[in-house]
């Protein structure tokens, strides 16, 4: 049968959640005016997407009964009934059910790869900091959002991106807080034309590069995971842990951190610190290193970054005539860590459920608050510099790009401050002129 949350929690190394901390917010300096916002967050607390290590002596359940916080529609069914002079229905009039394979139905069972409760109370929990970030602390944003402009909600076309993104909506911008008419719009793209995530499914020498990484990978850790086989295989039906294993050891990663996450007991051996970082360092590896060479830079995240300098470049051009403030783009691991190796600042860790990615575009005007100024009117506006400044940040730090290290690349005194100039000038070497083509698979080996 399925399992709830237990009270049991598991070790500090596998508690893998990553609140966005309000209070620890580092305001910019008082000469820097926030313009817009980025913001790539990885969704909440999901079930393993495989059944795993289910039989004892591990014993991680196979079915999840944490799923009892239903979807609400608030909006209307079309129905052709209406054209029949039958009253227009008010809401949904059935409900869903997860029916197990012999048929049974159990309530509150969660599919696998499901957003549990825990990840809609944490979604929702961003979105609330947001709020209290952007809206309470530095009004930035308005408490009340005007018109659907003024925000960009977009998520991947997988069911626990875009339930994360309504709970992360309903915490930033609850109905209350939407003016009359206002209705957030959550956006979704065909897999095919997704770009916040690495695209396989489109490129198909991204997945050519990713096989080979793989390989690389295997190589290099399955040696050192064989010493653990004394210690592990017994959880895992006497197999080996291997990055190339049946299961994976992705798969064992994603089980196990998983279940700690929702406070399921799990083998005392993956709680110690060794052998949890010696599998991620492996799984990183596998996944994330592809990220440290060009071609996959640019392959996986070079369309995403010219979209972030695109909407920058449009609000400096635009003002107050673009009213886009913030952009919130629900996501999932992989393009965090793709991210933060595109600009060499990735910690090699798993990025945990709720963490973000934040790109913050600044202002600073030179010149300001001579005497001669209100003599000189025009001449001196049309004088006058206006810097623009972006600031990465990610698990609620600011990151130190090497891209900016030298003098005259980021605010001086504040090297966490890059120049929109030097960041716009990386992302267009990232940015492939004809991706498609680029992304042909090659003919010959290399």
């Amino acid at each position: 049968m399925g399992v709830g949350r237990t009270g049991d929690r598991a070790g500090a190394s596998l508690l893998v959640g990553e609140p966005l901390d309000v209070e620890g917010y580092p305001q910019a300096l008082p000469e820097l005016d926030l313009e817009q916002v980025h913001v790539y967050v990885r969704h909440g607390e999901r079930t393993p997407v495989r059944t795993r290590m289910a039989d004892p002596p591990a014993s991680i359940p196979e079915h999840w009964q944490m799923c009892s916080v239903a979807r609400r529609f608030s909006e209307a069914v079309n129905s052709t009934t209406t054209t029949l002079g039958e009253p227009h229905p008010v809401g949904m009039w059935f409900k869903r059910g997860k029916e197990m394979r012999d048929g049974r139905t159990v309530a509150n069972l969660c599919l696998l790869g499901d957003l549990t409760d825990l990840g809609k109370e944490s979604t929702y929990n961003f979105g609330v900091a947001l709020r209290n970030l952007y809206v309470d602390k530095l009004g930035f944003l308005p408490r009340t959002l005007q018109n659907e402009n003024q925000a960009y909600f977009r998520s991947t076309n997988v069911s626990r991106t875009v339930e994360s993104l309504e709970h992360i909506v309903h915490g930033l911008y609850p109905q209350p807080h939407c003016a009359t008419g206002v209705i957030p719009s959550i956006l979704v793209r065909n897999r095919v034309d997704e770009n916040i995530v690495s695209n396989i499914l489109s490129c198909p020498l991204l997945g050519l590069l990713e096989l080979r990484f793989a390989e690389a990978a295997a190589a290099r850790w399955n040696s050192r995971l064989q010493t653990l086989d004394g210690r592990l295989s017994k959880y895992l039906n006497g197999k080996p842990i291997r990055v190339d294993g049946s299961p994976r050891a992705s798969g064992i990663l994603d089980t196990v951190r998983s279940a700690a996450a929702h406070g399921i007991k799990v083998p005392d051996e993956f709680r110690d610190p060794e052998v949890i970082n010696l599998i991620e360092s492996a799984v990183t590896d596998e996944w994330f290193t592809i990220f440290k060479t060009e071609k996959g830079r640019r392959l996986g995240m070079g369309r995403l970054l010219a979209d972030v300098s695109t909407r920058m470049q449009t609000k400096i051009e635009q003002g107050d005539k673009d009213p886009l403030k913030i952009l919130v783009f629900t996501t999932h691991d992989s393009t965090l860590a793709a991210l933060c190796n595109t600009f060499d600042a990735f910690d090699e860790k798993w990025p945990p459920f709720t963490s973000s990615v934040t790109f913050e575009l600044f202002k600073k005007r030179q010149g300001g608050g001579s005497r001669l100024q209100p003599l000189l009117g025009g001449l001196w506006s049309a004088h006058s510099k206006v810097e623009h400044y972006v600031r990465m940040r990610y698990k609620n730090k600011n990151m130190i790009l090497p891209m900016c290290a030298k003098e005259g690349d980021h605010l001086p005194g504040s090297p966490e401050f890059c120049t929109l100039s030097v960041f716009q000038r990386r992302v267009r070497e990232l940015t492939p002129s004809n991706w498609s083509a680029e992304c042909a698979r090659e003919t010959t080996s290399s």
